[in-house]
């Protein structure tokens, strides 16, 4: 008689005091802890995974809540609540926690689920807006952050009072560039993670912003973009703009600010309520007045490793080492129009090849848990080496620009790589007794 085959267990239909749990620690969350009810939720159960965080938070909400009596206060931020909580469901995301005005989400599906969200909210919100004008009230305006990577969640706590919650750098983070919005008076950015881990970045209105010191960490995170919900004037004339403001940004960054608030000048003059380019051109006008452009990366040209970027695994570190003095020699090639770019371009793809190879021979060797994203990480990064290769021997941009991409595709990826994900897969292996 042959084996019966296992059927998968059926997860229990939720009782009405779950549905009721279910209001205040959400049913996707214990799904994710791997647990049926909430009385099976013990303090210290934990889950490791990757995730794409979603932060949200009305702008001016001190002064908003100040003009209005308390309860109307509630009135007005559950009226907004409500109609944001579907939009994050549509696409699949979890809504983790209400902070004031603020939405914290998770996305533990795709890194494209959480930018449609954020596109989704903004749209949404135009409409609720025309609901609040013809009530006789001021529209509002919000500012969404959104950041992906390994994160771990779980509960904490004490024995008669506990939560659900997140925990990791990348939660900092996304709280960090949704805070950046206000800045540049945008209302949707996303991290250089975000934008690594969605499937076809071209389908989507993006642009580089800024470079984001995050303390602790040694190297800039990059910040991008999304305008598809920008009015379509405004969004046509980014998308016009586009190459003459990438351009303008190498020179700024690489210390030329002279040289980039010209062309600043004419994306304005093309793109006059591009809020973005104001921010820049107040650099500009600093950097006339005291030398300094904030945010400039022409110091730290100089690649060279730090001890700090050791991830444990000798060979690791040393394939590491390697593949720095290699992008190092690359940049003095395309600084000075030098003749070996070609060959510094192949010594550097022998060196990923050789370097992702080691790493994913002890990732299958040890049963990394965590390989399948690792490996993403790896396709990403030679995905963007031929669209920089591709450049570099296209010969079409200046030399400016060419340094800059060099610095934001191959230098600051490596960094980050090396200390977030080369830095867990090498912890993960010396437990397992690499060194």
């Amino acid at each position: 008689m042959p084996d019966s085959i296992p059927t998968a267990r059926p997860t229990p239909e939720p009782n009405s005091t779950e549905v009721a749990y279910g209001r205040f620690v959400p049913l996707q969350f214990l799904h994710l802890l791997k647990r049926d009810s909430i009385a099976d939720v013990e303090l210290g159960d934990f889950v490791e995974q990757e995730m794409t965080l979603l932060f949200s938070n009305i702008r001016d909400f001190t002064s908003l809540s100040e003009s209005i009596l308390p309860a109307e206060n509630f009135r007005f931020i559950n009226s907004y609540l409500s109609t944001m909580e579907p939009v994050v469901s549509r696409h699949a995301g979890i809504i983790d926690k209400y902070i004031g005005d603020g939405i914290m989400a998770l996305f533990p599906g795709s890194a494209d689920d959480s930018v449609r969200a954020g596109i989704d909210m903004l749209h949404q919100l135009e409409n609720y807006n025309q609901g609040r004008t013809r009530a006789g009230y001021m529209p509002i305006r919000i500012g969404i952050g959104i950041n992906t990577g390994l994160v771990i969640m779980g509960t904490v706590g004490g024995h008669n009072r506990m939560d659900g919650t997140v925990i990791g750098d990348v939660v900092n983070v996304a709280s960090r560039i949704e805070g950046l919005t206000t800045d540049y008076g945008t209302p949707l950015l996303i991290s250089v993670h975000t934008l690594h881990a969605i499937q076809d970045h071209s389908i989507y209105c993006i642009r580089f912003i800024d470079r984001l010191l995050i303390k602790g960490r040694y190297q800039a995170q990059s910040v991008y973009e999304v305008f598809d919900v920008d009015p379509e004037p405004l969004r046509l004339a980014k998308l016009e703009t586009l190459r003459m403001f990438e351009d303008a940004l190498a020179f700024y960054y690489l210390g030329r600010a002279d040289q980039a608030q010209s062309l600043f000048q004419e994306c304005l003059r093309i793109a006059p309520d591009d809020r973005v380019v104001r921010v820049y051109l107040d650099r500009c006008k600093e950097f006339a007045r005291t030398g300094h452009a904030p945010g400039s990366i022409a110091s730290g040209m100089k690649i060279g490793w730090r001890n700090e970027y050791s991830v444990g695994i000798r060979a690791i570190d040393k394939q590491h080492q390697e593949l720095l003095l290699l992008m190092s020699d690359l940049m003095k090639q395309v600084s000075g129009w030098g003749t070996r770019t070609g060959v510094c371009l192949d010594n550097i793809a022998g060196q990923v090849n050789l370097l992702f190879s080691s790493e994913e021979n002890l990732m299958r060797r040890y049963d990394y848990p965590f390989a399948r994203e690792h490996l993403k990480q790896h396709a990403t990064f030679m995905r963007f080496f031929a669209e920089l290769r591709s450049e570099i021997e296209a010969n079409e941009r200046g030399r400016y620009f060419l340094l800059f991409r060099i610095q934001l595709l191959l230098v600051d990826w490596q960094i980050n790589h090396i200390s977030k994900s080369d830095l867990h897969l090498g912890n993960f292996l010396q437990r397992a007794g690499v060194s």
